[in-house]
């Protein structure tokens, strides 16, 4: 067991408790016993860390709901210890691990693998999601009561959709009886099946496929329809278009149980970042015109969107070494995610507390995590954050396996400077 910790003169920022003020937080035996500013006439617990944290803020502990490791099967891409120490660099204490491994996270033994490979090795909480249906084929449903019993957090098919209706509604149906959450990436099969960035004018200009709004939007609303039917909970794993915001709005409206989360990069980037055929930028989904992405802040800043996940998908210079067309899908972010949402704090465009809420507290909500509050009896996940240290992303600092980041030499204001899971340091610069 870590020391117990003191932090003073902190600017606490606690979104489940709607708290910004500078105070104390005090952590032992790896539990928060105080936080706030009536927590400076407390006493120092005896062997105390002390740390002047004047300028700095705390926050809850990021969580990130979708990061795709490749252990089991692809350890050469990124590793459960390595995608850990990475997540502790970018402040995030608890990541939800996609179940798209080889082989896939369809059966207990696997959940209990991740467990206790995570136990082992990880510097950060990692919680498994596994597969909607058997081998991520959208055919046959998995044991979700016995894998939600064996630690499973979260239901997904990963990057595939479940085409089939009919097994949709049983999966829904079925997952309502545990309070499961199903967690669902919304890409049309045939619809833009061979594109390759959002459907527009530049994807013209460059002679690439393109991939509509509609490829997105057809099937989630596929997806709230049955949502409504079955009344069980569904979350839309990554949306990208306001389109899409429109549409699970009104599904709230007439009474489903909808959540949605966007990429970091959706947020951050648009489809010009592409430029000149730059493979880091090929993602899913796909990067959208600048009017879609500051749809898309409006729409988290109002709270429409609940949470922003990093979509940490790392990829080998094998699959990202190619034609722009050739390229495999996907960037790591992990370290990034959160200096990225800061841009957005300091344009203006989002409040820290709204940015907070949709990194920490709101998916510890939604997917039932011990995580996401600095109120005292939670565990001591805490992130501590400068918000002007100014820095450069060089690939040769990422500490994820692969380097395929779309922020490869972007300059950043603000970042995490100390990491803590449950009142133990995990990361320090």
């Amino acid at each position: 067991m870590s020391n117990p910790i003191v932090l003073k003169n902190v600017r606490i920022v606690d979104p489940s408790r709607n708290l910004d003020e500078v105070g104390t937080i005090i952590a032992k035996n790896g539990v928060i016993i105080a936080s706030g500013s009536a927590a400076r006439n407390q006493g120092t617990p005896d062997g105390a860390v002390v740390r002047d944290c004047t300028g700095l803020v705390a926050t809850p502990g990021l969580v990130d709901a979708r990061v795709h490791i490749g252990e089991p099967g692809g350890e050469h891409r990124e590793t459960i210890a390595s995608a850990s120490r990475a997540a502790a660099a970018g402040g995030v204490t608890s990541i939800i691990m996609m179940p798209d491994t080889d082989p896939v996270i369809d059966d207990i033994a696997l959940v209990e693998f991740v467990k206790k490979t995570a136990r082992d090795t990880a510097a950060v909480k990692v919680y498994p999601a596994a597969a909607i249906t058997k081998h991520l084929a959208g055919e046959e449903m998995t044991e979700i009561g016995l894998l939600m019993q064996a630690g499973a957090v979260a239901f997904t098919d990963a990057h595939s959709s479940v085409h089939d209706t009919q097994v949709l509604r049983r999966i829904m149906t079925y997952a309502r009886e545990f309070g499961a959450v199903v967690s669902c990436e919304t890409r049309d099969k045939y619809l833009g099946a061979n594109g390759v960035m959002h459907e527009g004018l530049f994807a013209s200009w460059l002679g690439l496929s393109g991939i509509p709004r509609e490829a997105e939007l057809i099937p989630l609303e596929r997806d709230l329809r049955i949502a409504e039917l079955t009344r069980g909970r569904y979350h839309a794993a990554m949306i990208s278009v306001p389109q899409s915001v429109e549409a699970i709005e009104l599904a709230r409206s007439r009474g489903a149980k909808v959540t949605s989360g966007i990429s970091i990069n959706n947020l951050a980037l648009n489809e010009n970042d592409i430029g000149e055929y730059r493979t880091f930028f090929k993602l899913y989904p796909p990067l959208r015109p600048e009017d879609d992405r500051v749809a898309m802040v409006d729409a988290l800043a109002r709270g429409a969107i609940d949470i922003i996940v990093s979509s940490h998908d790392p990829q080998d210079v094998d699959t990202k070494r190619l034609p722009f067309g050739e390229a495999a899908d996907g960037a790591v972010g992990l370290e990034t995610m959160l200096a990225a949402a800061l841009r957005l704090h300091h344009g203006g465009q989002v409040s820290l507390m709204r940015l907070i809420d949709a990194m920490s507290t709101r998916p510890a909500e939604i997917f039932g995590l011990d995580a996401g509050t600095l109120k005292p009896g939670a565990a001591a996940d805490i992130t501590l954050i400068d918000l002007d240290e100014p820095w450069l992303v060089a690939k040769d600092m990422l500490l994820s396996r692969s380097k395929n980041t779309p922020f490869e030499d972007a300059r950043f204001s603000g970042r995490a400077v100390a990491t803590y899971v449950s009142g133990k340091l995990v990361h320090a610069l």
